[in-house]
């Protein structure tokens, strides 16, 4: 599905490349890239297509967390279905979301078929170490997670968003960028969604760094 490595076939030279490179840093849409810089379209999305491939695999080769962690989950897709109520009704994609409180904060994402127990926990297991605290809202499936951790709850249904340190903002401001970056591109079809979302979690956690300079530290990393 993806480049492995830089496109070969391609008459770009190092300068052109690096302007691409700063136009991708920049979130550019690569329509709008295209117009800026005079490239084909179908040369800058060949390159913004390799570019997050690279950041894909990157994002696949997370480590383990502890400390403090918060949990939530979001639905993506269309405001509105016809015929369709609900939270997570229609054509819309469900994603569950951890962020690492540390220094910047750190995100993690996955797309999930629903936040049921048996989908939800062995993520949490699997990703987040035991004895680590995590702060959640009052979803019912977590509601077993103080058998391994130390769990801290925020009262969503009681109108009780943050107590201190107890709250959910950290992924929840991930969401609201995440959502908002997203609608620039006007559509993404189901089979390109984890890459974009893959791409904003990344961008999410490199929110602090020069992002062309990170692409090209992942080039030279994965060619």
């Amino acid at each position: 599905m993806y480049q492995k490595s830089r496109p070969k076939r391609s008459r770009l030279s190092e300068v052109n490349f690096r302007k691409l490179i700063a136009c991708f840093g920049r979130d550019l849409t690569a329509q709008d890239t295209a117009c800026l810089l005079g490239f084909h379209r179908h040369t800058v999305s060949h390159y913004y297509t390799y570019f997050r491939s690279l950041i894909l695999r990157e994002c696949l080769d997370s480590q383990p967390i502890a400390g403090e962690v918060e949990v939530d989950e979001s639905y993506f897709g269309p405001t509105r279905v016809r015929g369709k109520r609900g939270r997570g009704a229609g054509k819309k994609t469900i994603v569950f979301g951890m962020f690492k409180r540390n220094g910047h904060g750190h995100v993690y994402t996955w797309i999930v078929n629903n936040c049921q127990i048996p989908t939800i926990i062995p993520i949490i297991n699997n990703k987040v170490l035991q004895g680590s605290t995590i702060y959640s809202d009052d979803l019912g499936t977590y509601r077993f997670l103080y058998l391994q951790y130390d769990h801290k709850l925020t009262y969503h249904g009681r109108s009780q968003f943050a107590e201190g340190t107890n709250h959910i903002n950290g992924i929840e401001s991930f969401w609201a960028y995440a959502k908002h970056r997203m609608r620039k591109f006007k559509g993404i079809q189901k089979s390109g969604f984890l890459t974009y979302l893959k791409e904003s979690e990344w961008r999410f956690n490199n929110r602090h760094k020069n992002i062309a300079k990170e692409v090209l530290n992942l080039i030279k990393k994965y060619r």
